[in-house]
């Protein structure tokens, strides 16, 4: 490489644009080392790693109704929020969680909506939801941490192409029982850093949200670990290429 090559080259590398530089950020991002992949497209891995959320607006039955189609832009298979318990917007109703709970973690996750409007949402924990909604710029509409920061809608690739979250998150510290530290998250959106250590002060949207949602007006949260919930709200959304890695976070610093 010529030397002005490299002059061109290094303040790229200095604030790590290069994508190269972050292989496991964005669309089509790989599973780090030590990752578990917790869905690649079949309904093998659909039926053993994910179950219903059965809340109290649970509406529909085992085994899944959420299915496999088509990924509409690449080649192979996502699944789809299509539950019909769930038509009409009806929340709770059909919400996915994966099997496995977690406590401090790793999440990869690309989405695909199909029309404009479209609303799902990934929720950490099966507590905390980062939205998943088109056409919604305020602190509920997408890549917001729900009504606890502003939404990066400018990192959003739009209707009929893929997204991708990737987020490090630092559960809730207690001591003898009692609440000491708040969650938090950091998130990069399509590539893009778009949150940095948000703390999360409550479980918003009442009991059909998920755990502890019907705690205290969702102010009180638990000490217990929670499955990656997906939501089916009667819309076309699809999911595909879902990591998680496990952490233990000493420190409230979700940096990654």
């Amino acid at each position: 490489m010529n030397l002005s090559r490299l002059a061109c080259l290094l303040p790229l590398l200095a604030a790590g644009c290069l994508h190269s530089e972050q292989p496991h950020l964005g669309v089509g991002a790989k599973p780090e080392k030590g990752a578990e992949v917790v869905f690649d497209g079949s309904k093998e891995m659909l039926h053993s790693k994910w179950t219903y959320w059965q809340g109290p607006g649970f509406k529909s039955s085992l085994p899944v109704k959420w299915p496999i189609v088509d990924d509409p832009v690449d080649k192979g298979t996502a699944m789809m929020t299509d539950d019909r318990a769930a038509d009409g917007g009806r929340y709770g109703a059909a919400d996915l969680v994966t099997v496995k709970e977690y406590r401090d973690f790793r999440l990869h996750i690309e989405f695909f909506i199909s029309k404009p409007g479209g609303n799902s949402g990934v929720y950490l924990q099966n507590r905390y939801e980062i939205q998943v909604l088109d056409g919604d710029k305020t602190s509920h509409g997408m890549g917001a941490v729900i009504n606890e920061s502003p939404s990066p809608y400018h990192a959003y690739n739009g209707v009929g192409k893929w997204n991708a979250y990737d987020i490090t998150f630092r559960a809730a510290r207690f001591q003898d029982g009692k609440l000491v530290e708040k969650p938090v998250v950091s998130m990069y959106f399509n590539g893009v850093k778009v949150h940095s250590n948000v703390v999360i002060n409550q479980v918003w949207g009442g009991p059909n949200s998920g755990i502890d949602g019907g705690n205290d007006g969702g102010k009180g949260i638990t000490d217990r670990p929670g499955g990656l919930k997906l939501q089916a709200e009667g819309h076309d959304v699809r999911y595909r290429n879902i990591w998680i890695r496990e952490l233990d976070l000493k420190k409230a610093d979700t940096s990654f």
